[in-house]
């Protein structure tokens, strides 16, 4: 994915007990906001840091990135989640929270005005598996059986060829139509130069996949990222146009990544969804999925996934 905005590094360590029981809508939020063409996810977390309120926010698609204007009012909460750029007016929030749910208006200048609901996201804190089921084939490498486009509109480029899946041009993104909740994922990709594509868990946390220029990117939306919240500890050599692999676990909100058979997430919490995400359900399992909207020549092959053993 494209990184549209920067990121504000929080964390819900910062939350001090005392806050949390002043503030009611301290810690994170899986949002839902209702357009006229649909219902698409956003996120929102709530610290406070150095004696500041401080907000991020998930948007649709791009980053997370800090919110502006950010005023707490007893049970109300504004804040601006877009500032005005151009001809184009701010996007703000006016939130009220009861309990463990949100609701409210987002409004962009003053022609629209869209629904807002949300939840507490849960902590989804689990214990390590202990075992796990042998590796099952997700692409039989000769069609496209198990998987779907995400889109009715734009156009499916994904073919099966020679074994590889290929996204032959820009155009519609590919789930797959089982879904998962704690899973270990091998796969093996082919980025080529400029290319830039994502293989999203549960369909919410997007592992990134890019060779754009080396400039392009920060750590938070490089390759082997878990996009804007998770850089990797570890930066390997760039391989456009060759074969490499990912190996990841992801345990609750905990994931880890090696590539090429080299750790470079060990074990970090995802604090929420990313960017493109297909919903805000965090709770619940959801299927793997592989960014094609952004440009074509992406390969995925050899794709098995292993779940806990009951």
């Amino acid at each position: 994915m494209n990184r549209i905005h920067p990121v504000l590094l929080l964390s819900a360590s910062l939350l001090v007990p005392a806050f949390a029981k002043t503030n009611p809508f301290a810690g994170r939020w899986d949002i839902d906001i209702t357009s006229p063409r649909g219902v698409y996810p956003d996120w929102m977390e709530l610290v406070e840091k150095d004696g500041k309120t401080e907000v991020r926010v998930q948007p649709r698609g791009g980053s997370v990135h800090p919110a502006a204007d950010v005023k707490v009012d007893g049970s109300k909460l504004t804040l601006t989640m877009n500032p005005a750029h151009g001809d184009s007016p701010a996007t703000t929030w006016e939130l009220s929270v009861a309990g463990d749910k949100l609701s409210g208006v987002q409004k962009r200048g003053t022609e629209e005005s869209w629904p807002i609901a949300g939840v507490r996201a849960p902590e989804l804190k689990r214990k390590m598996p202990r075992n796990w089921t042998t590796p099952e084939a997700l692409f039989n490498g000769k069609d496209l059986s198990g998987w779907e486009p995400t889109s009715t509109t734009a156009k499916n480029n994904w073919i099966a060829k020679d074994g590889v899946l290929l996204n032959e041009a820009h155009g519609a993104n590919l789930r797959s139509s089982r879904k998962f909740d704690d899973l270990k994922l091998h796969i093996e990709f082919n980025c080529p130069n400029d290319g830039n594509s994502g293989i999203y868990l549960r369909g919410r946390y997007e592992v990134q996949v890019e060779y754009e220029a080396v400039d392009a990117n920060d750590k938070f939306h490089s390759i082997g990222s878990i996009y804007g919240m998770v850089a990797p500890s570890l930066m390997l050599p760039r391989r456009p146009g060759t074969w490499e692999t990912f190996d990841i676990m992801l345990v609750g909100r905990h994931v880890s990544v090696a590539r090429n058979g080299k750790t470079t997430i060990d074990n970090q919490e995802i604090p929420g969804i990313t960017g493109g995400a297909l919903d805000s359900k965090e709770g619940e399992p959801g299927p793997f999925y592989f960014q094609g909207d952004h440009t074509g020549g992406m390969m995925y092959r050899n794709i098995t996934v292993s779940v806990p053993r009951k």
